[in-house]
């Protein structure tokens, strides 16, 4: 069949994709169901739900995970013989943060200089619309080549891992022979790519303890313990002085030697102030694909507004370290805990909780899956060869799904290249991107099954 066929047919479907991504962007689901209600979660499940019965899809359910959230899971049939190939995305979306900061409402789908924007337009509600667009595409040329399972997960964004466990005691579930990751995203627009790489991730919650209750900083400071001043001390021992992660034990040295990323564009793409020095060394490719990096993500203090002369008694952070390919994450974990229990100064009391672990990813780039994707890319970017890039994010499941079927062919794509803004004020998708990748995805299933049929 054609290929124009489906790059026709894919275009004449982007007005009801924006249509059905404008009410999947307006529920609420961030899966922390002490900011957002447990019901705009269920009620973006549903909607997936019945987006796959309308497509002719058997076994669709709401599956109950061990992190309290819902996966929506849906089988399409394909020929007898075909290959199964898994698609996933995730419905579930981070917070808005500061809905100030956004030009238009962060639940409502907005066009605005020629891009589409709302919270999970890129990440991943987009990408619940680029396996739709694709599958439609195929049964409007003819059918879809492969038997296909779709997982929509509800806690990707928490790293709770909610699937991750549920696969692990449902192993049939989601076996297939290739899987297509719908969460990564292009280098840059128009650059179509596969992420080859994740780093993985921990996140721990430390408290500090140092006195049974606030004290006056007049009468008791300089002598008594700060818990806040503990805290600082603590946190500033995780870097080095040129800003480089420095946990004790943790490889930092790795290198990258794929697509590499110009300083100058990626100070552009970070919007880095004129004068700021970016941190660590080594390539930026290094440092956000192939090292491991520590972020500090919130501190429970007294804001400045209202704060009174005390000496603190607690203090707590919460601390995200993304993990290197090739680092177990428990390990990485581990390292992590210890070093903030032995820099922790004048004896003060310590409580770390883990709160979420993910394992970092690599991908076997070798394998047929992989040709077929790069021919698909080259029609849905005419001029344009495929990229491999890493990731400097996470997504738990793609270990978890490596361990359990290390038969599969495990591939990332997705909407999420840098003007995207995921996880930011004002995140947006291309719907280009979008045309081209739903394109590429229909093509690619095309193609590997002819090659698994050869």
């Amino acid at each position: 069949m054609p290929s124009r066929q489906i790059v026709e047919t894919v275009a004449s479907l982007m007005p009801r994709a924006k249509a059905e991504l404008a009410e999947l962007v307006a529920f609420q689901s961030v899966a922390d169901f002490e900011q957002f209600p447990r019901s705009e979660s269920e009620a973006a499940a549903n909607w997936v739900a019945d987006a796959l019965r309308a497509e002719r899809f058997t076994d669709v359910a709401l599956l109950d995970t061990p992190d309290g959230t819902q996966s929506v899971y849906g089988f399409l049939p394909g020929p007898e013989g075909a290959p199964t190939v898994l698609l996933y995305a995730h419905y579930d979306v981070q917070p808005p943060l500061d809905e100030a900061a956004w030009v238009t409402p962060p639940f409502e789908l907005t066009e605005r200089d020629g891009r589409w924007f709302g919270r999970g337009a890129a990440d991943c509600k987009g990408g619940v619309l680029m396996h739709l667009l694709a599958l439609r595409a195929l049964k409007a040329n003819g059918g879809v080549p492969v038997s296909v399972k779709f997982i929509a997960e509800g806690s990707e964004e928490q790293g709770t891992g909610g699937l991750e466990r549920y696969a692990e005691a449902h192993p049939e579930l989601l076996k297939s022979d290739s899987i297509v990751i719908g969460d990564s995203g292009n280098f840059r627009v128009g650059t179509p790519t596969v992420t080859s790489t994740l780093r993985g991730m921990t996140m721990l919650r430390l408290q500090v303890d140092t006195l049974e209750g606030n004290l006056h900083s007049g009468q008791f400071g300089g002598a008594a313990p700060d818990a806040l001043g503990a805290l600082i001390r603590v946190l500033d021992s995780l870097r080095g002085e040129d800003g480089s992660t420095t946990v004790d034990g943790l490889d930092g040295d790795q290198s990258w030697d794929g697509l590499q990323y110009p300083e100058d564009g990626f100070r552009t793409d970070a919007k880095v102030l004129d004068g700021v020095e970016l941190i660590g060394s080594g390539t930026v490719a290094d440092r956000i694909w192939a090292r491991p990096a520590v972020t500090v993500l919130g501190i429970d203090c007294p804001p400045v507004l209202g704060a009174t002369p005390s000496v603190q008694a607690s203090a707590r952070a919460l601390i995200s370290l993304r993990v290197p390919p090739g680092v177990d994450a428990a390990d990485a974990t581990k390292l992590l805990r210890a070093h903030l229990e032995t820099h922790i100064p004048w004896g003060a009391r310590v409580r770390i909780d883990q709160i979420g672990q993910g394992q970092p990813f690599r991908a076997d780039t070798a394998s047929p899956a992989y040709a077929a994707m790069a021919e698909a890319m080259r029609v849905a970017y005419p001029g344009e060869e495929m990229q491999y890039a890493g990731q400097g994010g996470s997504i738990p499941l793609c270990s978890t799904l490596g361990a359990l079927y290390p038969d599969a062919e495990i591939l990332l794509i997705g909407l999420s290249e840098p003007e995207a803004q995921i996880h930011a004020p004002n995140e947006s998708v291309s719907p280009d991107e979008l045309r081209r990748l739903s394109v590429t995805e229909a093509l690619f299933l095309q193609k590997y099954a002819a090659g698994k049929a050869s």
